[in-house]
Formats: C-alpha cells, structure tokens, sequence
C-alpha cells in the first residue's frame, strides 16, 4: 500500500478522536474512499469485503439506490425541522409503519438519534411511569449477565460491568443489578426469587432479546424470554426489549421479539433502522405506558428532545429501507445467510483454541479459547481481504443481507486461514 499519510489524511488524523481505541497504540485507521454492495474500496484502490455491515447497520448493503435518491429528494425539500411545535410527513409516516410493523400495542413512536440514547429514553419512561402514578422508590432495573446497552449513562449502568467496556466508570453510574439469564428451572427460580425480593424497587427488566451482542454474541431461546415477561408481570413490572442490534431481520425475523412470541412493554430500535445511511432510533411504548404520561399535568410530560428528534432526512432514509424489506426478499436472504454460514464455519470446530462456532440468522460466531493479541488478528483478516472485527474472545460476522455468496464465502474462509486451518481461497472480484 503506498503512503498514506498526505493530504487530508496526514492533516485529519493529528484531530480525530476515535471510538473504542487507545490513541497511542491503535492501528492506523485505513482511509475509505467509495463504498459498494457489501466492499469498501480503500485510498489506494485495494477493495475489502466488509463482515460486519458497519457495526450491524448496512443491512441492504452500501449505497442502495433507492435510499440514496430517497435521502436526495428529502435534502431538496425538506432537510430537517424541529419537532418542537412542528412535524412532517416522513417521521409520521414511519412512526405509523414501525407501530403496524411490531407485535402488541407498541404504538407510540419516540425519535432519538442513536441507540445509547433510545436504552436510555426507554428507561427514563419507565421511571416515569411509576412516579407519574404517584408510587415512590422504583427506581432502579434488573439487567442481565452478557448484556450490553450502550455507552450513555443510563445504558452503561444496565450493561454487564464483568465486559469491561465502562470499568473505568464503575463508580459513577447509578448501580443496577446484573443477574444471571433464566435459562432453566434452577435459575428461573433464583431470578424469580431475586426480583420478588428487589420488587418494591424496580422499575423494569431490560433484556437484548435471543443474541446478547457486544457483550459476546451470546445466544438464547424463546422460553428464557417468556420466563422473564412472566416474572415481569407477577411483580408488575415494566419489560424492556434492547433491539438495537436483532431489529430488522438480523437474527432471522424481522424483530427478535416476533420470533419470541413475547412483547415487551417499550422496545429500543436503531442499528438498521435507516440501512446503514443515517442516524436515527426508535423508542417505542405500548399503551400502557404511554397512558401514564398523558396528562393534564404539565410534570408528567416525557421531557426529551433531542434536537434532531425525528430527522426528515434519517426518516426518509428509514422508510425507503422498509420498503427494500417489503419489495426485496431481506429476511429469505438472511436465512440463506445463515445456511451458508453453519456451512462455512463448521470446519472451525476442529481448530485448535476453538470453543465453539455457533450461527444464527446473519449472525456467526466462533468463540475462541483466548486472542492473545486481538490487533495483530485483525490485521490478518486485512491481509485476507476481509474487513471483520474480533473482540474479546470472539470472532464474529455480520454481513449486509445482500452479499454476494463468493463474498460470504471468503469471510467464513478467512476465519479459517487465519486460526491456522486450510489456505486456499476463491479469487475475489472488484470493479
């Protein structure tokens, strides 16, 4: 690769703080210039194939023609306006579809622009909830074990502190508390037991339902979710749903919790919301809970407002992506995903270090023993030509929905190259 470092990327680098990195030892971030499909095309001309859809978000792949000339006819018209006293077609209309589109009564729509930020609305209204009714002391919530919400205060507070992400902040967010997921009948009993002790102060239960992301990729069923909404409801509490990363068909159906049969009283959306374009979330309420709020009282309004609450732009954005689910077949797409996946990570299970290789929807993981140097690994993967993120223990993939099967292909091998198993690989293509 020839020499970066000129120009804007010489200049820019010196001012850029970036996510997730220790400035004085991270790798030099690689200079993007173009996108396409699920490939992102560096300064020097050199092509990767991307496994993770940019943090779960490109689900219809790069530059989608029919979001970009969506987004291009809403930035001619009507390219923002607050929310505050004023409204627009876009974020109507997709705050109807997202209400048709969800099971139950999540009927009331509240637009944010990341998914921290909707954990963190989620919980505000459950708080709310209970002192807009007058009772006192339900403050807090029960999280679980592997779990990983997000970065704000609130969501850092409900996230597993064991993951390490937020140590450093162990003592200045508010305590929760962390249990162990009711898998069985051993640990329904001592998670029941725990909340019936706990129940006068809480509030609500957040789960991410059936994958645990950022916190492992961890996997569970459906009956562990309706253990969880049945203690919910015998103690009568609020059950939140953190989908930011399941929604939009990235564990197999179009939400995780429609996969469940179990609907939680709000759900937190982002992620995939607007297919990778934009920013924007989604916090949504049921009728119960937006009951409480409306009111005569002027105290029990939800007061937040972010100023770019419900975009136009990332609204647009978001409803041209709904129509790529409802025109294209997307989740007939993320089931061939996961047969291909099972099929080319399978060989994994016999590589050294290995603990376990699972798949589901377009989500694969191969959970590792230990990664010594998790650095040096990625920069193995660049020299596969793969764009893949392992963290932790974990080398996971999750590709845009549209990619090309020989793409998926040279991922999964590429998984395999770099933990030591076989060498050959397909050639790649490039335009």
């Amino acid at each position: 690769m020839r020499n970066r470092r000129t120009g804007w990327y010489e200049t820019g680098l010196e001012h850029i703080w970036l996510p997730y990195a220790q400035m004085k030892t991270t790798p030099a971030p690689l200079p993007v210039v173009r996108t396409y499909g699920s490939r992102i095309v560096l300064e020097d001309g050199s092509e990767l194939i991307d496994g993770i859809a940019s943090w779960w978000t490109a689900c219809h792949g790069y530059n989608h023609s029919h979001i970009g000339m969506t987004v291009a006819r809403q930035l001619e018209t009507l390219p923002h306006v607050m929310l505050g006293g004023l409204v627009h077609e876009q974020a109507l209309r997709l705050a109807t579809r997202l209400s048709a589109l969800l099971p139950g009564d999540l009927d009331h729509v509240f637009f944010s622009e990341s998914g921290s930020v909707a954990v963190e609305i989620a919980m505000k209204m459950a708080v709310q909830y209970w002192i807009n009714q007058g009772v006192k002391g339900r403050r807090k919530f029960v999280a679980f074990k592997g779990g990983y919400h997000g970065d704000t205060t609130g969501a850092m507070s409900a996230s597993d502190p064991g993951l390490g992400f937020h140590s450093v902040f162990r003592d200045a967010v508010p305590a929760q508390f962390i249990v162990g997921l009711p898998r069985d009948e051993e640990s329904t009993e001592k998670f029941e037991q725990f909340v019936e002790r706990q129940a006068e102060k809480l509030a609500g239960i957040i789960v991410e339902p059936l994958v645990q992301g950022a916190g492992g990729m961890r996997f569970h069923d459906a009956e562990t979710l309706k253990r969880i909404r049945a203690v919910a409801d015998k103690y009568d509490l609020l059950l939140i749903f953190d989908e930011i990363f399941t929604g939009f068909g990235r564990a197999g159906k179009m939400f995780a919790c429609e996969e469940a049969g179990v609907t939680p009283d709000i759900i937190a959306l982002s992620k995939a919301l607007t297919g990778g374009t934009l920013p924007l979330a989604a916090t949504v309420a049921n009728e119960k809970v937006f009951e409480a709020f409306w009111s005569d009282h002027p105290d029990h309004a939800l007061m937040h407002g972010p100023t770019y609450t419900g975009n136009a732009l990332a609204c647009a954005a978001a409803n041209a992506s709904l129509d790529l689910f409802e025109r294209e077949p997307r989740l007939a797409e993320v089931a061939a995903i996961e047969q291909l996946m099972r099929q080319g990570l399978e060989p994994c299970r016999e590589l050294p270090g290995v603990r376990d290789v699972r798949v589901k929807g377009a989500i694969g993981v191969v959970e590792l023993e230990k990664i010594e140097d998790v650095n040096a690994m990625r920069q193995k993967f660049l020299k596969e030509g793969a764009f893949i993120r392992p963290f932790g223990t974990m080398i996971y993939l999750a590709p845009a929905f549209t990619i090309d099967p020989e793409d998926l292909d040279v991922l999964c091998t590429s998984i395999i190259t770099v933990l030591g198993g076989r060498k050959e690989k397909k050639a790649r293509k490039g335009k």
